[in-house]
């Protein structure tokens, strides 16, 4: 279980990511100060992560972040209301993995955290995603069934991707079109989404008319079915 740390001082925004960050198999510590957060992230050794609000009523989240670095070289994400390309360049120059403003769509950072982790983590392992005969290398965008390519469009990639990342997670037809549609120009609607999932177990499922990979959650939606670590 991979271990985060939000830097927060608002109760509603800290108390909603740690909530979605729970469902999603993280295990989360919650600070308000920068005090506080560098009491967490001295007791605990093996933090994976850190989102940091760059506005703390104690400390700037940019000083914050120069004090863990001195401390432990761990990602850092930073959470800001302000847009501003000069904030959001010393912030990245500074070091930072990336940075969001707020608001932010929850799935949007929950992808952009997998992302960093993956980005920094120690093995290539790491980025290849396995399930029963079909492989996703996420650094190429690349899907392979029996170590042969297969060319999915990018709605179709998306989509096998937003499941494969979260094989725990059944997911309902409206939220698997709130999340493309998040990261797409392209208008999908639920009949559209009904051809898009059955083009996909056309290209990967051995029987598509028996999904093993993707398999439908008779009333709620779609999840993972093979899932091999």
């Amino acid at each position: 279980m991979k271990k985060i740390l939000i830097i927060e001082d608002d109760d509603v925004i800290g108390t909603g990511l740690k909530y979605y960050l729970d469902a999603e198999d993280f295990e989360v510590y919650l600070a308000k100060t920068a005090k506080e957060s560098l009491s967490i992230i001295n007791s605990i050794n093996d933090l994976n992560i850190i989102l940091l609000d760059i506005n703390l009523p104690d400390m700037s989240g940019f000083d914050l972040f120069k004090k863990i670095k001195e401390i432990k070289n761990i990602p850092i994400i930073f959470l800001t209301a302000n847009d501003l390309e000069i904030s959001i360049v010393r912030g990245l120059d500074m070091g930072a993995d990336d940075y969001i403003t707020k608001p932010f769509k929850a799935r949007e950072l929950i992808s952009r955290i997998n992302v960093v982790l993956r980005r920094n983590g120690n093995s290539n392992r790491e980025n290849i995603i396995n399930i029963g005969n079909i492989s996703i290398d996420i650094n190429q965008a690349k899907v392979m069934k029996n170590n042969e390519v297969i060319f999915l469009t990018a709605l179709e990639y998306k989509i096998l991707l937003l499941l494969v990342l979260n094989p725990n997670i059944i997911f309902t037809r409206e939220k698997i079109l709130a999340d493309i549609w998040d990261v797409s120009e392209e208008y999908v609607n639920d009949n559209t989404l009904t051809v898009y999932i059955k083009r996909i177990r056309e290209k990967i499922e051995d029987d598509p008319s028996n999904p093993k990979v993707i398999k439908t959650i008779r009333g709620i939606g779609y999840k993972i079915g093979i899932y091999d670590e």
